[in-house]
């Protein structure tokens, strides 16, 4: 039976819900369903630990958060289990995000040290003569971090490690298939000696969590991962606070042209495979061009076709279920629609309880959902073009634009994609599934504003104050 963690306390909860492995259907653990009233009494905690953490010094905040990356490290497994566990993802997989939450820890811990602001040419202007102008960054105060059960460590650690390295207290709302994960980071601060009401943890259900950090005045800050409907909410009651919202996507890669074509091949399947295609900017459409479509299509099917699928802690296994039944039944319907369209489904198509074989789809899918719409599973389509501009076209036919790939050995080509894609982040000869820590992320259109990533949410997080001084 787990706890909230609110004001450096681990409480017990009125009410629990049973955490079930997506995997085997087994009861993992007993956690709370957190009640208005504890979620009030979690930023009354954050609101007093905002006013602590803001007169630390960057070195003792930073200490605290490397502190954090240390502990991670030595409990690694643990962490690498507790996701395959709550989540199905791959044990070899699981551990790879826990070493990425090792280093997002450790770059917060960096940035604390390196938050500053400029001097302002004063007399530039006519009447700034004899005046001395300069900025800094403040905190903002309590941030509200509602965050998904994709990576529940990793994304965690992107809205933690900044905030608490600009001096801001949080509220974690963690997704309700991935408490486990936050509960221990929680354990992790409370170690480093992060202080009492600093990061307050409520688990639960989001219609009850999320409204309340959302409206609640003494938020100043909401940062959300998660889907379009939920963000498109949150936007439209939060008023005036800061917002920053990472939402959906349906990446898209062009295959243009390349000299090593089993490589790339090779990184598209991971792509579109990895952790079941629940990942933001998994690949979920690739446009190849037409010399090269035939080849291509029979190296990723073949390449698709070898991956082993089963139990998460197994060391063998490449993928394996989806985070919910519900999530496999709806992309079986999915398919049954495409097939009625006439769609050519190559390879996959079929569900095993929620555990979908990888799923791929030939020719122009583009009117139907699993083109247009965020599928979150492990199901890619395939298409050929002809001329480069229709390429372009082809990947920009989206309402989301969070990042593209472009494979191409044409500069001109590499830079007419950089200037022309309708995304947050171009990656040339990879794919847009590409992302370390450090690197601004966050998309245009309907995947979302702001940019995460660990310095610039820490700009997101701090706010700027102007001073000028008459000499």
């Amino acid at each position: 039976m787990k706890k909230l963690f609110i004001g450096g306390e681990w409480l017990e909860g009125s009410v629990y819900y049973d955490l079930a492995s997506p995997y085997s259907g087994e009861r993992i653990a007993e956690i709370p369903l957190a009640s208005k009233e504890e979620v009030l009494n979690a930023l009354s905690f954050a609101e007093k630990g905002a006013k602590i953490i803001r007169k630390m010094s960057s070195l003792e905040r930073s200490e605290i958060l490397e502190k954090v990356s240390q502990l991670f490290q030595e409990r690694l497994e643990e962490c690498a289990l507790t996701l395959a566990k709550e989540n199905a993802k791959p044990i070899k997989l699981a551990r790879a995000e826990i070493k990425r939450t090792i280093e997002t820890y450790k770059f917060a811990a960096e940035e604390a040290k390196r938050i500053h602001g400029e001097t302002i040419p004063m007399d530039a202007a006519l009447n700034g003569r004899g005046r001395f102008g300069f900025t800094i960054r403040e905190p903002l105060g309590v941030i509200a971090a509602i965050t998904p059960f994709n990576f529940p460590f990793n994304l965690v650690a992107h809205k933690l490690g900044p905030a608490i390295a600009a001096g801001n207290s949080v509220v974690l709302k963690p997704a309700n298939q991935t408490p486990l994960s936050a509960l221990i980071t929680a354990e992790i601060f409370e170690e480093a000696g992060l202080p009492a009401g600093v990061l307050n943890v409520v688990t639960g259900r989001g219609s009850v969590i999320g409204d309340i950090l959302v409206k609640d005045p003494r938020v100043k800050m909401v940062t959300f991962t998660g889907s379009l409907e939920v963000g498109l909410g949150i936007k439209e009651k939060a008023g005036l606070k800061k917002v920053t919202l990472e939402l959906g996507s349906n990446s898209a890669v062009i295959v243009d042209s390349t000299d090593d074509l089993d490589s790339v091949v090779a990184r598209c399947v991971e792509g579109s495979f990895s952790f079941a295609g629940q990942v933001c900017i998994s690949v979920q459409r690739i446009y190849v061009q037409q010399s090269l479509y035939k080849e291509f299509i029979q190296k990723f099917v073949e390449n698709a076709e070898k991956l082993v699928l089963g139990d998460p802690c197994s060391e063998s296994t490449d993928m394996s279920s989806l985070i919910h039944l519900s999530e496999a039944e709806r992309i079986e319907k999915w398919l049954k629609e495409a097939e009625q369209a006439g769609v050519e489904i190559v390879s996959g198509g079929t569900r095993q309880g929620s555990l979908l074989v990888p799923t791929v789809i030939a020719g122009d899918s583009s009117k139907l959902a699993l083109s247009c719409q965020e599928a979150f599973a492990p199901i890619v389509c395939i298409t050929p073009y002809e001329t480069w501009d229709q390429a372009i076209d082809l990947a920009n036919d989206s309402m989301y634009g969070l990042q593209a790939g472009v494979y191409t050995t044409s500069i001109q080509k590499a830079f007419d994609a950089l200037n022309r894609l309708e995304v947050g982040g171009v990656i040339i000869n990879d794919i847009p599934s590409f992302r370390v820590d450090h690197m601004p992320y966050g998309g245009v259109k309907n995947s979302g504003t702001g940019r995460e990533g660990v310095r610039y949410s820490v700009e997101e997080m701090t706010e700027l104050k102007f001073a000028s001084f008459k000499l």
